[in-house]
Formats: structure tokens, C-alpha cells, sequence
């Protein structure tokens, strides 16, 4: 005996009503294009009276001012690309710099030796 009462039973789903009597999902898709029009291109929507177009995985606008959107987009990429030469050859530079210092340290010890070697051998004679 169920301790809260009957136990749970759904009701039994009515059969399905029968497919669709259109012969539409019988043609090849080069004839539905050619029968119907559907010629599918990227979708497009209004929000707030711009016009938004989904290209390349992306949302674009195609209302605004003097540059389009894709133009933006492509400068915004570029100046990444530029921002991130930049950097690296900063680095470089300031390798270089660090190489530079290396050696003129080597440098000033060398010279440092030879003049006391000199200072050294002329008080021996």
C-alpha cells in the first residue's frame, strides 16, 4: 500500500495525427529552389533601425556612418596585428640592448686586463 496514496500514472498520449500531405519533403532541393524561390542567403534583422546581417560567424551592421562594419572589424584586426608586432619588437630591442651592454662590459674588462698587463710588464724592466 503506497504511503501518500495512489501511486503516480500519466495518461496515455493520443496517437499522432497523420504526416503532412505536402509533397514538398519528396523533391530534390535543386527543384524546391527552383519551384519555390528559396534562395537562402545570410540572415538579416532590424534592431533599434539597423540592419544586422550574420556573415562569417558574426553579427555585421550595414547602417552607419562612413565606414561599414566590415571595414571597422578588418581595421580593428590589423591594428592587433600591429599592436602585436609592436611588442615583439620592443622585446627584441630591449634584447639587444641587454646583448649590447654584455658586450661593452666584456669589453671595458678586457681593455681593464691589457693595461694592467702593460702597467705590469713595464715595471718589470
Amino acid at each position: 500500500m503506497p504511503f501518500f496514496g495512489n501511486t503516480f500514472t500519466p495518461k496515455k498520449t493520443p496517437p499522432r495525427k497523420s504526416a503532412s500531405l505536402s509533397s514538398l519533403h519528396t523533391l530534390d532541393r535543386s527543384t524546391r529552389e527552383i519551384e519555390l524561390g528559396l534562395e537562402y542567403g545570410p540572415p538579416v534583422m532590424n534592431i533599434g533601425g539597423q540592419s544586422w546581417k550574420f556573415e562569417e560567424g558574426q553579427w555585421i551592421t550595414e547602417s552607419g556612418g562612413n565606414t561599414s562594419s566590415r571595414e571597422l572589424q578588418r581595421l580593428k584586426k590589423r591594428n592587433a596585428q600591429l599592436e602585436e608586432e609592436n611588442n615583439l619588437l620592443k622585446l627584441k630591442i630591449e634584447i639587444l640592448l641587454d646583448m649590447l651592454t654584455e658586450t661593452t662590459v666584456d669589453y671595458h674588462l678586457m681593455e681593464k686586463e691589457v693595461k694592467d698587463i702593460k702597467t705590469q710588464h713595464q715595471r718589470k724592466k
